[in-house]
Formats: structure tokens, C-alpha cells, sequence
């Protein structure tokens, strides 16, 4: 199952492992608004209501507990709290689920016989799922299908979040989360956060730090004054761009790392030069598997960039600290000394096997295939696996006389992000942006193909061309970010937030669409 995943164009190298698949027989379902170019290829497409996927997958769990179909002695053995789940799941029967979702009973009831049925399933899961205002319970609810179906720490069965940039996975297992040091152990745990003092010869701080959205509060507040922007253009990927660059504007200090002059290093009081870490840069990286492999450096950085390890150190000790670690080598080999799951990960062994999939606690140990094999152990090795409720909720902007339209974003084949890394290159896919919509409201507005016009939202406006797309249901329409230069669509997306994840809701904005 695809969920809020359009693989064939955001994940095209992983989608053509799918698709290979799917010609030796494996059965593919898509869950999308759209009729993605990914749908095209699936046994049955579910067009969701956007925001409605928690309620989708309770009703599948329903269908499946209803038929007995759950992995009973999986769930008694290696689960936990599954009495509280199965009481709520009890709620979201056909009828209901059908209702909220917009899908017909007849496909939520097949879809869920074939999940349960089947000898291997996974689900992958993108932005779809995550840029909403309920990010984690849309998460925990495809969890709790792979707990009800023992589909999680076999071969060939399991979840996986299609990682959507390069070594964000990495990123993650290095600690750049605001709560986890390396290897996500807990910063207020007091215990592992001595062996860093003690390594490092300062306190760490005891306390969680903020996360991308609470950074932007602290900067309304004041709280926040000096910024450090690595790798990233917050000013055009960041929801609610008016706000945004309001913020942004009224620190008073910005420093942007960086390789390329995106619209936030325009912004910055100092811009240092980075290196392109696939090409200029020694290190490694962690892919969606969480095989951490290396990357080479094949050239020198041109002119005054330099790696960003080595501007990170410099900066350090302008600061007052010396980091102490000259090369990439030596920042990986602590890592690993402080990383229980990465111990036995050296540079020597990486390179020898090609890549080691985490946890691989000790230099004989052969790196782990699929990560929750220890749930299938008897006895379970380590906490149980618990199920965690998660009501539907809707989107925090709802529809309405003055905004009827349902704006999702998303991204296309040949395009990237805000487009810094892909615009300088001709493709011969690529168009220019467009708001796209149903062939129905196409008509309702009285608009023709490629005709401009005006997308207003409560936050600001932009315009566009017109595109009618017949994989758009009546009252759902759709833009990416690829070109903000053309078209700013970060006026209009709406900034409310998941409160534990900080993530954005991007796909569920309300609009209205304006003939010019």
C-alpha cells in the first residue's frame, strides 16, 4: 500500500523496484486524493477525503477485527493496549468510514481482506500522511494495521516512510531532533546525557529544545534572535510565507550555510559557503532501509566553500569550544562510541560490506535486515509493541462560502523542493506551474485550459494558469512549490501544526479560484 504516496514521481527509483513487483503479481493499492501517476499503476485506487486517512484506517482495522482476520497470536504475544484500540475501532464501521472518507465500502472492505490475507505487506507513507495538523496520529494509524496483522519485523512485510530528501534518515539517527542525541536517545535522560558531559567536558542542556515550529513562535516572542539556517530555504518551503519572511526579517542575526543563493540566504546577514556533500565532501549517508553507506569526495570544493564539518568546527571555536575532530571520520567514530545501534559501524567495515543497516551493536555483528524482528522473539527482547487509538479528526481550516476549494500540495517528476536545486536544469517534462482542477469545476468557473488566475486563501493571494486534471475530484485542487518565483503557493498554505511533530499542515488549505 501506497499511502499519501506518489512514489512514481517523488520516489522513482524505489517505485521502480514497486513496479517490478507488481509484474511478478504483488497486489498494489494507492491511498491518494488524486489519481496519481502512481494510482495508474495500482490494483485499486482509494481516493481519500484529503485529511481523513486516520479515519480510512480505522475502518480498514474494523473490516479486518469484524472478519477475524487479525493475527491473533501475534497481537496476544508481542502488542499491548490492543483492548483500548479494538473498542474504538468498533466505531468506524462500513457505513461510517464510507461517509468520512468518500470511498465505497465495497473498496475499503477488499482492500482490508487483501492487507490482512496477504503472506507479506507493507505500507509506505510520504508527506501525504505527515503535512497535516494530525501528523502522528495519521502515523500511529498505519502502525496499529501492521501490529493487527503481524505485518511488521518479517521479511518482506512491514512500514516504511519513504524518506523525502537525501540522509534526512541520517540526519535523524545523528541527533538532529530537538529531543535525541545520537542514535535517538532521550536528552532528558539524565544518564546518557552524562556520558556526553563527560566526553565533551560541558553540560548538555537537560531540557528538550524547540523544533521547527516553536522556533518560529519563539522569534514572534522574541525569544529567538539569531538563526543558523544549514541546507535549508525556510523562506520558500516554509508554510505561511508571509509570516515566514516577517520573522525571518526581524532577527537580528541570520546565518545561512549553504551552496547555492536561495531566496533565505538573500535574507542573511552572512552567508558561508558550503560544499556539495555528494561530490565535495567526505562522510556517510543513511538511507530509508537505514543502510548507512559512504559518500567520497571525487573534487575540491570550488572557490571559498569549504566542508560544512570544517565551517561547523571553525565556528565552534570562535565560539569557545574546539570540537576536536579534523575530519569526517573522526566526527563518525564518536558518533558511534556514544550511538549504542551504531558501535560496530567503522568506516573500514562500511566500505567491506557495502553498507550496514542499523542497529549493529558490535563489530561481529552483521547489521539488521528488518529492524522489529525482536517482536517475533520469545520472549519479546525489549518493550512490547502497543496500539495507539487515534480519533478522525478533520482539517483545521474548513471549507465555506467565501473559500470552497480543498488546496493539496505536492511535488512533480522533474522538480525538487523549492526548485533551488532542480531550476537550473532543462526538462523536457517540465511546464510551468499551474493550479490544477477537476474538468467540473473547470466548467463551474467558466475556464479554459492555461487561462490565468487569481488563488486566494486567508493568508494572502498568487496567480496562476488554469490546468484541468480528470485524477481531481470536484472541490479538490492542487499546486506544487517547484517555482516560486513564478508562483509564491506558500501564501496560501495554512500554518496550523501538529503538536508533537511540529509539521505543517500543507495539504489541506482552503481556497477559492478567481476568473480573472
Amino acid at each position: 500500500m501506497l499511502w499519501g504516496s506518489n512514489a512514481r514521481e517523488t520516489h522513482p527509483i524505489f517505485f521502480h523496484h514497486v513496479l517490478k513487483a507488481v509484474r511478478k503479481g504483488a497486489r498494489l493499492y494507492v491511498v491518494d486524493p488524486r489519481r496519481t501517476p502512481s494510482a495508474e499503476w495500482a490494483e485499486g485506487w482509494l481516493q481519500v477525503e484529503v485529511g481523513a486517512d486516520v479515519a480510512l484506517a480505522n475502518g480498514i482495522a474494523h473490516v479486518i477485527l469484524a472478519e477475524g482476520l487479525e493475527h491473533r497470536e501475534f497481537i496476544d504475544h508481542a502488542t499491548e493496549n490492543f483492548a483500548a484500540y479494538r473498542e474504538l475501532v468498533q466505531r468506524y464501521d462500513l457505513a461510517r468510514t464510507s461517509r468520512l472518507t468518500c470511498i465505497a465500502q465495497e473498496m475499503i472492505q477488499r482492500v482490508a481482506r487483501d492487507f490482512a490475507k496477504a503472506e507479506r505487506a507493507m505500507i509506505c507513507w510520504t508527506l501525504g500522511i505527515t503535512e497535516h495538523h494530525n501528523a502522528v496520529d495519521n502515523v500511529l494509524s498505519l502502525i496499529n494495521l501492521g501490529l493487527l496483522t503481524g505485518h511488521v519485523g518479517r521479511w518482506g512485510s512491514g512500514l516504511n516512510p519513504l524518506r523525502g530528501q537525501n540522509n534526512v534518515q541520517g540526519g535523524g539517527d545523528s541527533g538532529a531532533l530537538p529531543h535525541k542525541l545520537p542514535g535517538f536517545q532521550d536528552v532528558e535522560d539524565d544518564a546518557i546525557r552524562a556520558r556526553y558531559d563527560a566526553l565533551w567536558g560541558r553540560k548538555v542542556p537537560p531540557k528538550k529544545g524547540w523544533h521547527l515550529t516553536e522556533m518560529f513562535e519563539a522569534m514572534e516572542h522574541g525569544q529567538l534572535t539569531a538563526l543558523l539556517v544549514l541546507g535549508e530555504n525556510p523562506a520558500q518551503s516554509e508554510a505561511d510565507a508571509t509570516r515566514c519572511r516577517r520573522l525571518l526579517e526581524g532577527l537580528e542575526f541570520l546565518l545561512v550555510q549553504d551552496i547555492f543563493r536561495t531566496r533565505t540566504a538573500e535574507m542573511a546577514d552572512v552567508v558561508l559557503p558550503g560544499s556539495a556533500s555528494f561530490c565535495e565532501a567526505e562522510g556517510t549517508v543513511t538511507n530509508s532501509e537505514r543502510r548507512v553507506q559512504r559518500v567520497r569526495r571525487s573534487i575540491e570544493p570550488p572557490g571559498n566553500a569549504k566542508d560544512d564539518i570544517e565551517i561547523l568546527r571553525a565556528l565552534s571555536k570562535r565560539l569557545g569550544y574546539d570540537l576536536g575532530l579534523p575530519n569526517a571520520e573522526a566526527a563518525w567514530d564518536e558518533l558511534r562510541l556514544l550511538s549504542p545501534m551504531h558501535h560496530g559501524m567503522s568506516y573500514a567495515r562500511i566500505e567491506a560490506l557495502g553498507g550496514i543497516q542499523w542497529p549493529c551493536p558490535d563489530e561481529a555483528h552483521p547489521g539488521s535486515p528488518f529492524l522489529h524482528g525482536r517482536l517475533w522473539e520469545r520472549p519479546v527482547r525489549g518493550a512490547r509493541a502497543g496500539f495507539h487509538p487515534a480519533e478522525d479528526v478533520p482539517p483545521v481550516e474548513q471549507l465555506d462560502d467565501e473559500f470552497p476549494l480543498r488546496l493539496t500540495t505536492g511535488r512533480r517528476l522533474d522538480s525538487y523542493n523549492t526548485g533551488v536545486q532542480s531550476g537550473g536544469y532543462a526538462s523536457p517534462r517540465r511546464a510551468k506551474e499551474t493550479i490544477d482542477l477537476s474538468p467540473a469545476d473547470m466548467r463551474a468557473l467558466g475556464l479554459a485550459d492555461g487561462e490565468r488566475v487569481r488563488v486566494v486563501s486567508r493568508r494572502g493571494a498568487v496567480e496562476a494558469p488554469a490546468r484541468a486534471d480528470r485524477g481531481l475530484k470536484q472541490g479538490l485542487v492542487f499546486m506544487t512549490l517547484h517555482f516560486p518565483e513564478q508562483v509564491d503557493v506558500n501564501l496560501l498554505t495554512i500554518d496550523a501544526t501538529d503538536p508533537r511533530s511540529g509539521t505543517a499542515e500543507f495539504k489541506a488549505a482552503a481556497v477559492r479560484v478567481e476568473k480573472l
